[in-house]
């Protein structure tokens, strides 16, 4: 059976580098995939981009009122569906997700954060932890060398605890930086001067 993956992680994990290199993978066997990604997600417009650079068009851009259960119903001979940034569905995607695991038996592979600037959930993460198959950590780590779990969100070079859910990086001066919680508080409480380079 079809299962559907949650591969989370903060920023600069490699989230978007492990999914073109497994999607290379697949494609370098003969075997068909789609990848997908948000329209939310304005970064590097109908492509997904590494940090590394390598990038990839995306064969859909999904807005939140579109069924991405027609999307598979429309590519019933793919063997797997790969998604970007996966934080920026509707939940409801994220059943439709679940259901082509189960009805059309298609492995779908969701790549994304957990949280966001706030430490709070996006709601399409939440409800991938909650009905997710598997569910695997990808980590990195914070400039004190420890395990990095927040996405501190700086505008304008100074860090914000304030401000939408999503602001997309690189565009209205919005950069992130992932941290170990107890940088991530004391950075919040005035306690460290310098954050960025």
């Amino acid at each position: 059976m079809a299962k559907l993956y949650f591969k989370y992680g903060a920023m600069n994990c490699g989230k978007t580098t492990i999914l073109l290199q497994t999607a290379h993978n697949y494609e370098e066997r003969g075997m068909k995939i789609i990848v997908v990604k948000p329209s939310k997600d304005l970064k590097a417009g109908d492509n997904i981009q590494s940090r590394l650079g390598a990038e990839r068009k995306v064969d859909y851009l999904v807005k939140p009122d579109e069924s991405i259960l027609e999307i598979a119903k429309d590519n019933l001979d793919v063997d797997c569906i790969f998604v970007d940034e996966v934080q920026f569905l509707e939940p409801k995607q994220i059943d439709e997700l679940l259901k082509i695991t189960i009805i059309y038996d298609i492995p779908v592979i969701c790549y994304g954060l957990r949280t966001d600037f706030k430490t709070n959930g996006f709601p399409a993460s939440t409800r991938l932890l909650e009905i997710a198959h598997k569910i695997e950590e990808i980590k990195t780590m914070c400039r004190c060398g420890a395990k990095a779990i927040f996405n501190a969100r700086f505008v304008n070079g100074k860090l914000t605890n304030e401000g939408d859910q999503v602001a997309i990086d690189g565009f209205d001066n919005v950069t992130y930086e992932s941290m170990c919680p107890k940088c991530y508080y004391e950075a919040l409480n005035g306690k460290v001067k310098k954050l960025t380079k």
